[in-house]
């Protein structure tokens, strides 16, 4: 069994299901559609944004924050500079909706190459490094925070 979140792996499930090239750009580019549900509100950061915030490698220009929940688990708040990065606003939907108030431990463990399940292993070097340091962002907040 998996020692990931429960709704990243069901997550990882639906993207398995999506065979087809196009039809998963489709998705993923529906997904990108929700980044303003989750782009950082001004109460957290406003720009010019601290740059420890900034994801090393990001060709999207991507930040990544994290609020704490009353319950110790984490709030993941994310921004996208570049108005053409929609992989970086796709998988910041992804993990804001699988991660935000998940189990620190769980979110601990999660795994960089899983943008290869979202995106499928053609992605293009640059930008799945760029995606990679996304998620690795997400996870090394979560492992702050346990004191790891």
């Amino acid at each position: 069994m998996s020692n990931i979140p429960t709704k990243l792996e069901e997550t990882r499930e639906d993207f398995s299901f999506i065979t087809n090239r196009m039809e998963r750009q489709e998705y993923l580019i529906q997904l990108a559609d929700g980044f303003n549900e989750v782009k950082v509100p001004e109460r957290i950061a406003s720009q010019p944004y601290d740059e420890s915030h900034r994801v090393p490698s990001c060709e999207s220009e991507a930040f990544v924050w994290a609020e704490e929940n009353e319950d110790g688990t984490l709030k993941y708040w994310f921004d996208v500079l570049n108005p053409q990065g929609l992989s970086a606003m796709a998988i910041a939907v992804i993990l804001d909706d699988a991660l935000s108030g998940a189990p620190l431990d769980q979110v601990a463990n999660v795994q960089a190459d899983i943008v290869f399940d979202f995106f499928g292993k053609n992605i293009a070097m640059g930008k799945g490094q760029g995606l990679m340091g996304i998620v690795n962002m997400v996870v090394a907040e979560a492992k702050r925070r346990q004191g790891k």
